[in-house]
C-alpha cells in the first residue's frame, strides 16, 4: 500500500449505473492513503451524488458547474497537471468517443486533454456497444496514444443480456491503479519470482500430504514486488486467494513441480524468494485407486522430496555440478543452461531455536537473506494476516520487526531485496 501513500489520484465518474462501485472505489483509495480528487460528468449526478463521494474522500468532488466557478483560476489545469494517475471508472462509450477524438466538451474531457500522467480507463457499457466497430476503433486509438486499458468483464448486465461490459470490481481496480503507479519503483526492469503456498503429494486420487500454509505471506510478497516496479513471476501451491495484478501465475502442486517451474522461470532473475511451504517427504509410491477403509490401516512409506534452495544454491556456487556428483536432484539434466538469480531468499518457519535454525539454514542454503518467523507466536501463525518475522542477512546482521500486517511484512523484505539488488 505504500505505492499509494500520498499519490495524486484524479478520478472521474461518467454516466453507468456502475458508477455505484465508484464510492466502495474511493474509500478503499483513500483508506490506503491516496489523495483522490473526484470529476463527475452530467450523466454521472444522475446515479450518484457528489456528497456521497465527498463523504468518503474528505475532499471536494467536481462538477460541471465548477468548470465555470471560481474554485481554482485554470480548474482543469489544476487537476491535470498535479496528478500522478487520472482513471476514469466507469468510462461509457460515448466518453471513449469523446476521449478518442480530443473533444472538450465538459470538465473531465478538458482534465484529460490538460493532463501529464498516465491514463487509466475502466470501460463500461451495455450489451453489444463494446463489440461496436466504433468503440473498437475508438479503444485502438487510445491505446496507441498510450492509454491503459482495465476490463471491461464478462456478466450479467443491466438490461439483462449476457456478455462483456461489466466494470470490474475496485479491488481489481486498484491492482491495476497500483501497477501503474509502481512502474518506477526501486525494482524497476528487475525480474523477480516468488514461490507461495503448500505443495500437496498425493497418497492416492483423493488425499495428499500437505501443510497449513495459506500462502497469503507469499502473495502479499508479489504485490509488493510489483507496487515497486517488478516483473513479478508467481509460483503458487494450491491456495484460495486472488493473484496480484500484473503477476505472471505458474500454478503448480508438487513439490518436483515447483522444482521444475522454478528452473525454468528464476533462470537469470535478479530474485528467487522462497516463501512456499514446500513438503519435505511425499509418498514413495503413490495408490492408483481410492484407499478403502475396509482394506484397514495403509502402511506409507515417504521418500524426501527434492530441496529447491538447496540444488538452486548448488547451481549458483557450481553451475558444472552434474547429477553424478550429488545425491540430490542437479538442475543439469533438466535445466542445463539454468542460470542461477542473483539473490537467494529463503523462509524458516520454526516451532523452537528460531534464530539458531534459521542461520543453519541460510549458511547451508548459500541465502542472502532468510525470513524467520516463529509459527507459534500469537499472531504468526499459519493463515494469519499478521506476521512476525527476524530478517537474517549472510554477514549475520539481524532485524527483528513487530507484529505487522503480511503486506507490511512482505514491504519490508521488499526494500530489503532492493538495496541489496543496488
Amino acid at each position: 500500500m505504500a505505492v499509494l501513500k500520498g499519490k495524486q489520484i484524479v478520478l472521474g465518474i461518467t454516466g453507468s449505473i456502475a458508477a455505484f462501485k465508484a464510492a466502495e472505489l474511493v474509500s478503499q483509495l483513500t483508506q490506503m492513503g491516496a489523495l483522490v480528487d473526484v470529476i463527475l460528468t452530467p450523466a454521472a449526478e444522475k446515479f450518484i451524488t457528489p456528497l456521497t463521494l465527498q463523504s468518503v474522500t474528505g475532499r471536494h468532488a467536481y462538477t460541471e458547474p465548477d468548470l465555470w466557478g471560481g474554485e481554482a483560476h485554470v480548474l482543469h489545469v489544476g487537476l491535470g497537471h498535479s496528478a500522478d494517475l487520472l482513471v476514469i471508472a466507469p468510462c461509457t462509450a460515448n466518453t471513449l468517443a469523446s476521449l478518442a477524438h480530443g473533444r472538450a466538451d465538459n470538465l473531465l474531457t478538458i482534465t484529460a486533454l490538460a493532463a501529464r500522467c498516465p491514463l487509466l480507463l475502466a470501460p463500461a457499457m451495455d450489451g453489444g456497444m463494446l463489440d461496436h466497430p466504433a468503440t473498437q476503433a475508438n479503444l485502438e486509438t487510445l491505446l496507441r496514444r498510450g492509454a491503459y486499458i482495465a476490463g471491461p468483464a464478462e456478466g450479467h448486465l443491466a438490461s439483462g443480456l449476457l456478455g462483456r461490459g461489466r466494470l470490474i470490481e475496485p479491488p481489481e481496480l486498484i491492482g491495476h491503479i497500483r501497477l501503474l503507479l509502481g512502474r518506477k519503483g526501486a525494482l524497476a526492469n528487475r525480474k523477480i519470482v516468488i514461490s507461495a503456498g503448500g505443495t500437496q503429494e498425493a497418497l492416492d486420487p483423493v488425499r495428499v500430504l500437505t501443510n497449513r500454509s495459506s500462502g497469503k505471506q507469499g502473495y502479499a510478497l508479489a504485490q509488493a514486488a510489483i507496487d515497486a516496479g517488478a516483473e513479478v513471476t508467481l509460483i503458487s501451491a494450491p491456495a484460495v486467494l486472488t493473484p496480484p495484478v500484473g503477476a505472471s501465475l505458474v500454478p503448480i502442486q508438487r513439490a518436483r513441480e515447483m522444482l521444475d517451474v522454478v528452473l525454468r522461470e528464476a533462470s537469470g532473475a535478479d530474485a528467487l524468494i522462497m516463501a512456499a511451504a514446500v513438503a519435505d517427504f511425499r509418498p514413495r509410491h503413490v495408490a492408483s485407486d481410492k484407499m478403502k477403509t475396509r482394506d484397514g490401516i495403509p502402511q506409507v512409506e515417504l521418500e524426501r522430496t527434492e530441496d529447491i534452495l538447496k540444488v538452486v544454491a548448488a547451481a549458483k556456487r557450481a553451475p558444472q555440478l552434474t547429477s553424478g556428483q550429488s545425491d540430490d536432484y542437479s538442475p543439469a539434466a533438466s535445466a542445463p543452461d539454468f542460470n542461477p538469480p542473483r539473490l537467494l531468499v529463503g523462509f524458516a518457519a520454526e516451532s523452537r531455536d528460531l534464530v539458531d535454525n534459521a542461520v543453519e539454514k541460510l549458511k547451508a542454503k548459500n541465502l542472502n537473506l532468510i525470513i524467520a518467523n516463529d509459527i507459534t507466536a500469537p499472531g504468526a501463525g499459519f493463515g494469519s494476516d499478521t506476521n512476525r518475522v527476524t530478517i537474517i542477512h549472510e554477514n549475520g546482521d539481524r532485524e527483528t520487526l513487530p507484529l505487522m500486517s503480511k503486506s507490511e511484512v512482505a514491504d519490508a523484505i521488499i526494500e530489503r531485496i532492493a538495496g541489496l539488488l543496488e
